[in-house]
């Protein structure tokens, strides 16, 4: 019972694809004008959204860069800052450094007359810039015009050209370890209990050979805090220390506070974690005296600037956000490496990101714009593609129409072009001028017909010539095979066996056993350059030569020597012969032989056996008109196995592309030798087609074996 078919089908070719157009068209037209309306809406809305979200990323990106260019100019500040500092501090080492070495000078020559006035404690001058104030230790009894004095006096005007050539320095002075304190300018010491050889930066100066550098203390002289550097330097009388002074306010007004934002915070932190200098910092009420107590970030109870100190104290380089309170601020640090101390700087982070927050406002107000704009572009629209909606609606079915009319028209004389052919007229031709790929088509129709016409004729006339060819084939295999050797020879106490398989339907190798005056036998082993028909005739060419020439002699060299000569002088081509020829002696038990460039056969003998090359080498048959090949002579005993072969065995390839190879050949004879001849080929035969696998017989296969009952 067949199922009751669609109106559709019953339909004509051009109805039906004006039918499908217009069914297409319809839908198509119909679910994008449903989707864009739906949509549309929800389009001004992604986009207003979008513009929402754009400003937050906008606002984010912002923020990031804001806060990275922050962090990167701080930490140049600190680098720079901390640069300015590790000078200052190199240029006051440089300073006591010479101060030193006059000091060294002064104790190996005689007494500088000082320029500059020098006052005692008692007596002031008019200007304290003007003199020097010397000063001797309360206890301390030493006469002012002895040597040691007058030699401390030398110093006075180099103490005074160091603080003029150095604005930073609040004084510089010089202390003895006999008790002689010369200090520039002079200021008033009233405390009588103030001996300077037991002051932190006398005792540090002479525990090493460098520049000694104190923390901040009270200055005596009532400066405020001060940090002091100075250098011990020996001499007859004792040591002496130079040093000068430099207030912290010097240090916050030099470098903490030069290039810092004004919102900024600076610190100079000591390699133990000890603050050295920070705007604020001062000596309050304490006295010369009493003890100053330094502030330690270790000390701290907030984590983060104990990791900060850390990082600063051990040398490096970076930026941090801390948290102070409830408002967090950068951290930028840098060593100040003359010193082994650290340089710090901060600000807070929302004083960076205060620019945003006002754009913020501003992208809001813009986004509100926008939003109101996408709205009214968006009906615009709807309106727009509702029109376009009709107009594309009303064209393709006026399109519909007309592709239809111009599609059947070249499909129906196809059809009847297609029939033709059908019923075997090969001369039916289809002439269409439509100008597309329809005339392209019936173009491409009329040449299949002729092709095919002409395919038919040309594939009778291959068969022909096949089969002729096939014929001619199995005649040349037939002829072949008679040319080669019906069976082996029996010589007693011998057993022989060969075999030849050609790569193709006929090969180029060849086999033949001559018989030679005196119960000898000559043994014929050759191979021909190239495969095939060519090789197969110039095979059979060469094998009756060499049996003429055995025939008439007994010496393997002069055999050799004549087949060359006439194979050299009948060639008419490149081609040439490699021969193994050998004369067995079953009387002597010998085997003579000449090797014209063959493969060197192999002798195997012994338990277990082992393989021994037949070495002689000599050229092709074929390639020069005159050769002479000596001979070579072996005895063979009871149980030798000689194997005569082509390179068909030794080259014979797997699917890698790997040659059987000699190795493989030993291996398989050895294994067998106690088998009989024809096994011993037959399991050869076996190994290599086992070796080769799916690969094709690159090349003819020959072998002879000779056992020695």
């Amino acid at each position: 019972m067949s199922l009751p078919r669609s109106p559709l089908l019953k339909l004509n070719v051009r109805t039906k694809i004006l039918v499908m157009f217009l069914a297409l068209a319809l839908i198509s037209l119909m679910i994008t004008g449903y989707v864009a309306l739906f949509t549309i809406a929800d389009v001004a809305r992604s986009a207003e959204s979008s513009s929402i979200n754009l400003g937050r990323e906008a606002i984010d990106v912002t923020t990031t860069a804001l806060l990275e260019s922050a962090e990167d100019h701080l930490v140049q500040i600190a680098s720079d800052q901390a640069e300015i500092a590790n000078v200052l501090f190199e240029d006051t080492d440089t300073e006591l450094e010479i101060i030193a070495v006059q000091a060294a000078t002064l104790q190996k020559n005689p007494p500088l007359q000082p320029v500059i006035s020098s006052y005692g404690g008692d007596d002031s001058p008019a200007d304290p810039f003007s003199a020097v104030l010397y000063r001797l230790v309360p206890g301390i009894s030493l006469p002012l015009d002895s040597e040691e004095f007058r030699r401390s006096a030398g110093m006075d005007d180099l103490l005074r050209g160091t603080f003029v050539a150095d604005a930073n320095l609040t004084s510089v002075y010089l202390a003895t370890d006999s008790g002689i304190l010369r200090t520039y300018p002079w200021r008033n010491l009233t405390d009588d209990t103030y001996d300077p050889r037991e002051r932190d930066w006398f005792t540090g100066a002479k525990k090493t050979p460098d520049v000694y550098w104190t923390e901040p203390y009270p200055d005596a002289a009532e400066h405020g805090l001060v940090v002091t550097s100075s250098k011990a330097v020996a001499t007859p009388d004792g040591t002496w220390v130079i040093a000068s002074d430099v207030t912290v306010d010097v240090i916050n007004s030099a470098f903490l506070n030069t290039s810092i934002p004004s919102n900024g915070y600076a610190v100079l932190l000591a390699s133990d974690g000890d603050i050295v200098s920070r705007p604020g910092l001062s000596v309050g009420n304490l006295s010369w005296d009493q003890p100053f107590s330094q502030e330690n970030i270790f000390e701290s109870s907030n984590p983060a600037l104990i990791s900060l100190g850390k990082n600063m104290t051990t040398g490096k380089t970076g930026v941090e956000r801390v948290w102070f309170g409830k408002r967090e601020a950068f951290v930028a640090y840098a060593p100040v490496r003359s010193m082994n101390w650290s340089f710090a700087v901060s600000m807070p982070v929302d004083e960076v990101t205060a620019p945003v927050d006002a754009t913020r406002a501003k992208i809001a107000r813009s986004t509100v714009e926008a939003g109101q704009s996408i709205d009214q572009r968006t009906g615009q629209i709807a309106v727009l593609f509702s029109a376009l909606f009709c107009i594309i609606l009303a064209i393709v079915i006026a399109l519909a129409i007309y592709l239809s009319r111009i599609i059947t028209q070249p499909v129906d004389a196809l059809k009847k072009a297609a029939l033709a052919l059908g019923h075997g007229d090969l001369t039916h031709r289809v002439t269409l001028s439509t100008g597309d790929e329809f005339e392209d088509l019936a173009h491409s129709f009329n040449h299949m017909a002729a092709d095919l016409r002409q395919n038919i004729d040309d594939l009778q006339r291959t068969n022909v010539e096949k089969e002729r060819y096939q014929r001619e084939m199995e005649i040349a295999k037939e002829i072949q095979v008679t040319i080669l050797p019906e069976s082996v020879p029996v010589i007693p106490g011998f057993e022989i066996g060969a075999t030849t398989i050609p790569a193709m339907e006929i090969g180029g190798d060849l086999y033949d056993f001559i018989p030679v005056t005196g119960d000898r036998w000559g043994f014929v082993i050759a191979d021909v350059s190239g495969k095939g028909v060519s090789a197969a005739l110039y095979m059979a060419l060469c094998r009756t030569l060499i049996r003429v020439c055995g025939t008439e002699q007994d010496n393997p060299q002069v055999v050799i020597q004549k087949a060359n000569r006439l194979i050299y002088e009948d060639g008419r081509s490149s081609m040439f012969i490699t021969v193994f020829y050998g004369v067995l002696d079953p009387q002597k038990m010998t085997l003579s032989y000449v090797n014209a460039g063959h493969n060197p056969p192999l002798l195997v003998r012994g338990d277990p056996p082992k393989a021994e090359i037949l070495e002689n080498h000599g050229i092709a048959l074929g390639v020069v008109d005159d050769v002479s090949i000596p001979v070579s002579s072996i005895s063979v005993e009871r149980g030798d196995l000689i194997i005569l072969y082509t390179d068909g065995v030794t080259e014979a390839f797997n699917e890698r592309d790997e040659y059987f190879g000699e190795e493989r050949l030993v291996a398989s004879v050895c294994r067998n030798t106690s088998l009989p001849v024809q096994e011993i080929m037959a399991a050869l035969l076996e190994d290599i087609r086992d070796f080769c696998g799916t690969a094709p017989q690159s090349d003819d296969i020959t072998l002879i074996l000779i056992r020695v009952r």
